[in-house]
């Protein structure tokens, strides 16, 4: 495609990706006024303007959004331990002597560099947009100095596209950048000559608007030398500036993207999530709020009515004041317009409602469920039981996002860490082996956790058996039950032993016990000789002796 078409193309993508944004931001701006003002700046339209926080009566939304961040935080991709790991389709292979302990250390340097960034901030900040909007994004790339840093896309700076699979496969942003930092990103001889001269006259923070395309690079039809003619294209360029005019043009292998949504439907571009559920609640909520604080205003400060006698008398409103004026006037005083007496229970309980509606339309009751308990007394079962039914409720989104965000996320760590030569030497033994993440966080465990209930009744079942059926003990295979039981718990995979490890000390052990049965023998056999040497057989011979004699 020549470059004079390649701007009508790269505009009509952006205007068809507008059409279907626009259909979502009137809820979005919803959200955002009355759960979450300070996230989807990008949405109002002075994107500079301060949050404002006075459409909001009663937080509970807020605080509830603010518990599932940090919720999904500790429960998916905790900081403080490990949350996924490397492992092969074939798990012989995989616990090998050669293989174990690379993907060991590849796992912790990917860690590692995770920690050392900004991906855990990153991903904070992802669940709390998630979970208001139900789309979220962010963009990790490569770094000199972190290796991969992650950059926050803000709900409104970009609009999406899927392909025929449903997968987010391009995405449009629109964002502004001032003079100084359009020069120190693209250099001066790419970017626009009004850029140029902000620059030189000193305006370093003059904004300009700048589009960003990441698409298929279909049919190759951006043929770059810094592209590489790669399956993504990138295009920057200048709102407004000539058709073959552009700050960059450079390419990636993969979409670079990541683009979780809550729940989609399957023709939908963007999510909806919690925020979406609860709207209608949240909106309920402020207008109870406020007409209960107007009741009880109205009961403690109710509107008055006096004669027009007294238009002119100062009235002393303050406790124990007089106010004074004259009888004959017929006047009666001043007295309430009307008596006010609003039924507060009956409004607190429906408020009371409302509110642990929108709280577990959060899932603030699950994440918060052993806090929030007064039991005093809770068996390591029914914590189980309970993990279990936060596991039905949040498995579907969990499922999404190993599929959407994190998936991708450790594809793309990956790949930079291997391009870049931060891994040791890829054993030869994985030549043609594919690479598979498994993941241990809490929430994972507490998916996988199901199963180990299943093992442990079925060696009990079996060890009731054997007591009356001997033969039913070899139908288990004991080494591979716990290796599976370790497997569904989390447990780090250093401290478990691989098949190799685990068959030479069972071949030691058989080894030892024939030497210690032999032994035994000896010992028995020389015992035994004693014995008869000591007998007396008669004819001045001992016992030894004549069976000696009679072999």
């Amino acid at each position: 495609m020549p470059q004079e078409s390649l701007r009508t193309h790269l505009e009509a993508v952006r205007a068809g990706l507008d059409t279907d944004f626009q259909l979502y931001r009137s809820r979005w701006m919803d959200i955002q006024e009355f759960v979450a003002p300070r996230r989807g700046h990008f949405l109002r339209k002075n994107r500079n303007a301060p949050a404002s926080f006075t459409s909001i009566m009663d937080n509970t939304a807020g605080l509830a959004l603010r518990t599932l961040q940090s919720g999904m935080m500790a429960g998916i991709s905790s900081p403080a331990r490990p949350w996924f790991r490397l492992t092969l389709g074939d798990k012989g292979l995989a616990e090998s002597r050669e293989v174990k302990p690379w993907l060991h250390h590849v796992r912790d340097k990917m860690l590692g560099i995770f920690s050392s960034s900004n991906v855990y901030n990153s991903l904070h900040i992802l669940y709390g947009e998630l979970g208001a909007f139900g789309t979220s994004a962010i963009m990790p790339l490569f770094d000199f100095e972190d290796v991969v840093r992650s950059y926050n896309l803000s709900l409104g700076s970009y609009k999406v596209g899927t392909n025929h699979r449903g997968v987010v496969d391009l995405i449009v942003r629109e964002f502004p950048m001032t003079a100084k930092q359009l020069i120190g990103e693209f250099g001066k001889k790419n970017v626009s000559a009004v850029v140029l001269k902000a620059w030189e006259d000193g305006s370093y923070n003059t904004e300009f608007t700048v589009i960003h395309h990441i698409l298929p690079n279909e049919n190759r039809i951006v043929h770059s030398m810094n592209s590489g003619n790669k399956p993504f294209s990138s295009i920057y360029y200048e709102e407004g500036e000539k058709d073959n005019q552009y700050l960059r043009i450079a390419g990636f292998d993969t979409f670079p993207a990541m683009v979780p949504r809550w729940e989609i439907k399957a023709e939908e571009h963007y999510g909806s999530g919690p925020g979406d559920f609860s709207l209608g609640d949240v909106k309920q909520l402020q207008i109870q709020q406020k007409r209960k604080a107007q009741g009880i205003d109205k009961m403690v400060n109710p509107p008055m009515q006096a004669p027009s006698s007294l238009a002119n008398t100062p009235i002393n409103s303050l406790p124990g004041g007089v106010s004074f004026y004259d009888e004959t006037t017929g006047a009666t005083g001043i007295r309430p317009t009307y008596e006010v007496n609003p039924h507060l229970g009956e409004l607190r309980e429906d408020i009371n409602e409302t509110q642990q509606r929108i709280s577990k339309a959060y899932y603030e009751d699950l994440f918060l469920m052993l806090a929030n308990s007064d039991r005093r007394q809770i068996t390591a079962r029914e914590i189980e039981e309970r993990h279990e039914e936060k596991l039905l409720m949040l498995g579907p989104v969990l499922e999404r996002l190993h599929d959407e965000l994190l998936d991708p996320l450790i594809d793309r760590t990956f790949a930079i860490c291997l391009e870049k030569g931060v891994f040791p030497d890829i054993p030869q033994a994985l030549e043609g082996q594919e690479i598979k993440v498994e993941y241990i966080s809490l929430l994972a465990q507490a998916q996988k956790a199901v199963g180990t209930a299943s093992i442990e009744r079925a060696f009990a079942f079996t060890g009731n058996m054997v007591s009356i059926y001997p033969e039913a003990r070899h139908k288990l295979d004991a080494t591979k039950a716990v290796s599976s039981y370790a497997d569904m718990l989390g447990v780090p995979p250093e401290i478990i032993r691989s098949d190799e490890e685990v068959a030479e000390r069972v071949q030691a052990d058989q080894q030892a016990q024939q030497q210690a049965q032999q032994q035994e023998q000896v010992t028995q056999g020389a015992a035994n000789a004693k014995v008869l040497s000591e007998t007396d057989a008669g004819n001045g011979a001992n016992a030894l002796q004549e069976v000696i004699g009679g072999l």
